[in-house]
């Protein structure tokens, strides 16, 4: 996707020799697949001078793309108010991308709406702000953990991200709690029905999709 989005020149964009630190992992290590996910042209579908827009390896809906920014930062505690410019530029292009790729697949429903956020503990080394439809239908979609991690408060929306920085100056994770977020009872995000299995949800799903 060619991109006539605008970039922001309140951030330098920088390379990958001034990020070098000892808290960068490997690029061949496992959590540092986003790092070389970033140079992979054919899961790439927007770049400007900030930040890199892909198609999610093992996508949890019909549509998820990670947002992220093209210098070296590691999650979310490594953020300070000097990055707002970075996050709302970082909202902004997901939101326009969505909407783009909503538009050319004429999704309705719960395949257009879409949510914007970050998972309080990621498991992958580098930010990166989730677009995901909230259809969830895939075949990725397989645990309680997955589940969870995108309908509990686990999944920390963007604009309150930035609104929390803009107010603190930094964002702090209660991570005990986190924790205990992903393993809470599998309840449907639209209408709050329970479910025991992740087969008997994802079935309900489908009656929401229309």
């Amino acid at each position: 996707m060619a991109s006539s989005l605008p970039s922001s020149t309140a951030i330098k964009r920088n390379l990958p020799s001034e990020n070098l630190n000892e808290n960068q992992p490997k690029r061949n290590h496992w959590s540092a697949g986003l790092s070389t996910a970033l140079d992979d042209e054919g899961a790439r579908v927007h770049k400007d001078e900030l930040c890199t827009v892909i198609k999610d390896k093992y996508p949890k809906a019909r549509i998820h793309l990670l947002v992220m920014p093209n210098e070296y930062i590691a999650n979310l505690k490594s953020i300070n108010n000097t990055h707002l410019p970075l996050l709302k530029h970082m909202l902004k292009v997901g939101k326009e991308v969505a909407e783009k790729i909503a538009a050319k697949a004429n999704a309705r429903g719960s395949f257009a709406h879409f949510r914007y956020g970050y998972h309080a503990i990621p498991s992958m080394s580098l930010l990166h702000m989730h677009v995901i439809s909230q259809d969830f239908i895939s075949d990725s979609l397989k645990t309680k953990k997955h589940w969870n991690s995108f309908t509990s408060d686990y999944f920390l929306d963007a604009s309150q991200v930035i609104d929390d920085l803009q107010a603190n100056g930094s964002i702090h994770v209660d991570t005990t709690r986190m924790h205990k977020l992903l393993d809470n009872e599998l309840q449907c995000h639209r209408c709050s029905n329970k479910f025991t299995t992740m087969p008997k949800l994802k079935q309900h799903l489908l009656t929401h999709t229309s």
